[in-house]
């Protein structure tokens, strides 16, 4: 399939980031024949490799300056050829809602306002609205208002993005991501120096003795849900959490309702993960997070038939009864560098709070997963250099 031109705007801006989602951008428009601008700042990224990559431009470091990366995204956005932007990681949704009216009169803007985007980012906003919209909530508290300090306690940055726009010490062109999650076992904590080493006073959440991460996917229109996807996370990174490295596509009604719950009373426009854990003694889902943009787990969405790139040019080429509502349930994938990752971590990680598994079975599990689920995020014999290419990566 090709695209033509007297069509009017079809090519699409995808950043190129270390994670497989941008890949996967590239591959699902590329093969139909949509030109994708292929961005990023590293000229070794691997979606710099794939065959399906219309044209690549390096840009600013958007972790070094945040505006001059939206200027370059607003250049591109101004070219009469580019139909939209695809945000796939924190600092992109950010520069795109902040700057939303920039690029309003160039590009279709399928993603929230600042304001919006803030109701996301801002995890306190963000569980007073899960509240509010009857969804269930770990016991989450600022850090400075825990007076109970004898339970067990994960910290967690406020915010999953600090930025001028939520710190008030950040100039508008810088941004950082917050500290790793840290775990608390019982002990009072100096509070002052997590606050410090955070920049900002983060949130406290009550230690939910569960590794079933479960996710919900969306894109959605003016507050209207065009494509949902569903998946279980059998295994993270690290044994104790983190991005998936092997999932599992679910059709489970209670998950659905809980991310529609929720993503409905944000009134949502535009691409969303919302990440839950099901409660063992419950059944609930407990809401975890929003990731609003493109996830790092894509590929096998994608796989799994919730083509999210193709369905979001559709909508921004005005032409959504296009998108069909449906993905194959019971399917499920890995990305190989976050196995290892997850191995690594068995081998000579120590959580607190988490129990490690045991060597020999975690091993096990891992090698009976790949011989029956062969599916990979990277590794495709039609398009094998993004695989090579984020192998050295990350030797490197």
């Amino acid at each position: 399939m090709s695209i033509d031109p007297a069509d009017g705007p079809a090519a699409v801006v995808v950043p190129a980031i270390a994670a497989p989602s941008s890949v996967a951008c590239v591959r699902s428009l590329g093969k139909r024949g949509i030109h994708t601008v292929v961005v990023s700042e590293d000229e070794d990224a691997a979606a710099f490799r794939s065959r399906y990559a219309g044209e690549t431009v390096v840009v600013p470091d958007p972790h070094e300056d945040l505006v001059a990366y939206k200027d370059a995204l607003l250049s591109l956005a101004m070219r009469p050829d580019v139909l939209t932007i695809l945000p796939v990681r924190e600092e992109d949704v950010y520069v795109l809602a902040q700057y939303r009216e920039a690029f309003e009169p160039h590009v279709e803007t399928l993603w929230p306002t600042a304001e919006g985007l803030r109701r996301a980012q801002d995890r306190v906003e963000l569980f007073d609205a899960a509240e509010r919209a009857g969804v269930a909530v770990p016991d989450t508290r600022l850090l400075d208002e825990v007076d109970d300090w004898d339970r067990e306690w994960v910290v967690k940055g406020r915010y999953t993005l600090l930025a001028d726009a939520y710190v008030d010490d950040l100039s508008p062109g810088r941004s950082r991501d917050p500290p790793s999650t840290q775990y608390l076992n019982g002990d009072r904590p100096d509070v002052e120096t997590i606050r410090s080493q955070n920049g900002h006073t983060p949130i406290v959440q009550e230690f939910l003795p569960t590794t079933d991460e479960y996710a919900f996917f969306a894109l959605y229109d003016e507050g209207e849900p065009v494509r949902t996807f569903q998946h279980r996370q059998v295994r993270a990174y690290n044994y104790a959490g983190g991005p998936s490295a092997f999932r599992e596509s679910v059709s489970i009604p209670e998950l659905g309702a809980a991310g529609r719950a929720l993503l409905d009373e944000l009134e949502w426009h535009g691409l969303a993960m919302v990440e839950f854990l099901r409660d063992d003694d419950t059944g609930e889902f407990e809401l975890m997070e929003i990731n609003p943009r493109l996830w790092s787990s894509l590929p096998f969405s994608v796989r799994a038939g919730a083509d999210f790139p193709h369905d979001y040019w559709l909508l921004a080429r005005g032409e959504r009864e296009r998108i069909v509502d449906d993905y194959e349930v019971g399917t499920a994938g890995h990305l190989i560098r976050g196995e290892l990752s997850y191995l690594h971590s068995v081998l000579f990680d120590d959580e607190e709070l988490v129990e490690r598994p045991v060597r020999s079975e975690a091993f096990s599990a891992v090698a009976a997963s790949l011989r029956e689920y062969p599916r990979f995020d990277y590794l495709r014999l039609d398009d094998p250099r993004p695989f090579v290419r984020d192998a050295l990566n990350a030797i490197r």
